[in-house]
């Protein structure tokens, strides 16, 4: 949006601090690639900086007859624009909408015949329809389906079964990206990729879409079906594929996406195992409750330089209101197990979870976390996603500002005044932890280390400076 720092489609509630490619994309484009008759090209608007102006020339000059977009919430009135423009620049074209925006907003979303949204889980119906096209057979029954029919109504077919087999999947198109650079502040060196080894979670958080492909996924699942979704893991031989394959393309260091990346002991050593193996450096998802001795000391020898644990608030009540099955004792305990065994600790804290927050316990969290002294806390605000039971919660008690849901950041703007602590309370609340945290000496002494190069340190440098004022 013109004017505007982009969002960020990844994780899918903030807009860009720093660029990550979008794994879920790249996949999407390996499955399309594997069709012979299927050209793919992959472009990067964020990334390559394009103007309107560029967008249009882009599309005067390129002959695409199916363009994909990945949409998430808080792109939603940027990509109608943009997608606006696809359809009068390229009227024979067809355009596939996927992500959790299309999926919740299908109705908002198809605005034109030429438009088909691919609710949930992309990969195996975005195969399906483009067979279909290719070979000029129906395609408007597909699972997974929506679309307006000859009368103009919205049709939205049955939902397509989730893929069980991860491992089917191929590689994400990586050679897209392969001459871009990309860089993670919590990982101490450039060549920087994302990758995946499971999708989505079984824990019940009333709050919680940890990625945009798991609110798609989600959400279709709890619209369908009344449930989370299942949980899907990729093999460890297929893993250690993908590492091998990455190491040998120069790849050094790897940020895996999964909403909790430690399932079991087992799973998680040989994993470790593979990592060390390829030389990479990492970085991962964990709940506290899943950290050990053995977990730790593993992931400390197989180069892992952070762990991101979903801490959310310090104070026993909130935890067991919003169902985050841990206790404070859990996360202290935690903590101390990583540092003990040299692996950095970066903590997410979450302001406004439930109704029971107040400022005295945001005061209280933020206290805990800079006498913890981990290596880098994250403050976000709740927001209540569609399809969440805080957003049910929210809407039923009248917290909605305006009374109804509208994307926001979620590291900037709240939309929910809750009976204790109001919106305007926690973005204030929000600035001053971060200001408090990160300009901290101590935080300044703990990164200062990190970095290697000087391009490491104003990529760093950056991304604090627009996550303090934007």
């Amino acid at each position: 949006m013109q004017g505007k720092r982009p969002a960020e489609r990844t994780a899918g509630c903030t807009h860009v601090v720093y660029l990550a490619p979008n794994i879920y994309e790249l996949t999407v484009a390996a499955v399309v690639e594997q069709d012979p008759r299927n050209q793919v090209r992959y472009v990067d608007c964020v990334y390559d900086k394009y103007s309107h102006r560029r967008f249009e020339r882009f599309l005067d000059g390129d002959d695409s007859e199916v363009y994909c977009v990945w949409m998430v919430n808080l792109s939603l009135v940027n990509d109608l624009e943009a997608i606006s423009i696809m359809l009068a620049r390229r009227p024979d074209c067809k355009v596939l909408l996927l992500g959790p925006a299309p999926t919740h907003f299908a109705q908002m979303c198809l605005i034109d015949q030429r438009i088909i949204v691919v609710r949930g889980e992309p990969e195996a119906t975005v195969r399906e329809l483009l067979q279909c096209l290719n070979d000029g057979t129906p395609w408007q029954q597909l699972q997974g389906v929506s679309c307006l029919n000859d009368a103009g109504e919205v049709v939205e077919n049955p939902p397509r079964p989730l893929i069980k087999q991860l491992d089917e999947l191929p590689f994400p198109a990586r050679h897209f990206i392969k001459d871009r650079r990309y860089y993670n502040p919590k990982l101490p060196a450039e060549g920087y990729t994302t990758a995946f080894t499971s999708r989505n979670c079984p824990y019940q958080c009333i709050y919680c879409v940890p990625s945009s492909l798991t609110f798609a996924r989600e959400m279709e699942h709890r619209r369908y079906f009344g449930s989370k979704p299942p949980v899907a893991k990729r093999s460890v031989e297929s893993v250690d594929a993908e590492m091998a394959s990455l190491a040998e393309s120069g790849y050094k260091v790897v940020g895996f996406m999964d909403d909790n990346f430690i399932w079991d002991e087992q799973r998680t050593l040989q994993l470790c195992q593979v990592m060390r193996k390829h030389n990479l450096l990492w970085g991962c998802q964990a709940r506290v409750d899943a950290i050990t001795e053995t977990i730790a000391e593993a992931l400390a020898q197989s180069g892992c330089r952070y762990v991101d644990l979903g801490v959310e608030s310090f104070d026993d009540s909130i935890l067991e209101y919003v169902k985050k099955g841990i206790t404070s004792e859990q996360i202290y305990t935690a903590i101390d197990i990583l540092k003990r065994h040299g692996v950095p600790v970066k903590l997410n804290i979450l302001i406004g979870s439930c109704p029971l927050e107040t400022p005295e316990t945001v005061r209280h969290t933020l206290r805990e976390a800079k006498r913890l002294q981990v290596d880098q806390v994250m403050f976000n605000i709740v927001s209540p996603f569609p399809g969440t039971k805080y957003y049910e919660l929210c809407k039923s008690n009248g917290w909605l500002k305006g009374g109804y849901y509208t994307p926001t950041d979620v590291q900037r703007h709240s939309i929910v005044d809750l009976p204790h602590l109001s919106a305007r309370q926690m973005e204030r609340a929000l600035f001053r932890n971060n200001v408090s945290y990160f300009l901290s000496w101590q935080f300044v002494r703990k990164q200062w280390h990190r970095f290697s190069s000087w391009r490491q340190f104003s990529h760093a440098l950056r991304a604090l400076r627009i996550k303090l004022f934007g």
